[in-house]
């Protein structure tokens, strides 16, 4: 089975072509991270939701409470908001790590 991944937010660094490049099926938010957002992406059957846009760091409980089993990655040069800190999986600033390199290792994981 083909390991999905959901980008939600602005995407600058390019981690969601990246992860397609790996092998990965990607929906994409551009909207507000909701329920219903995350639904239609099809939050069920995803493996990964990378959030680019800190401000919508809600939505990583959201998706949790969906898909218990779901990796939250932060890939943001902004701080994540310290009731969100305990929900994501991880945090990644693209000044530190290219959106090729995580999205190898995020494949490599899955």
């Amino acid at each position: 089975m083909d390991q999905v991944a959901i980008v939600a937010g602005p995407d600058p660094e390019g981690v969601g072509d990246a992860l397609e490049a790996e092998g990965l099926a990607v929906s994409r938010i551009t909207d507000v991270v909701s329920g219903e957002t995350l639904r239609a992406a099809n939050i069920d059957a995803a493996d990964l939701l990378v959030l680019t846009d800190v401000a919508e760091a809600t939505g990583i409980s959201v998706a949790k409470d969906r898909n218990p089993d779901v990796r939250a990655v932060v890939y943001s040069r902004e701080s994540l908001p310290e009731f969100a800190k305990g929900q994501a999986d991880l945090a990644v600033d693209p000044a530190l790590l290219a959106a090729d390199v995580v999205a190898e290792e995020l494949a490599a994981d899955s």
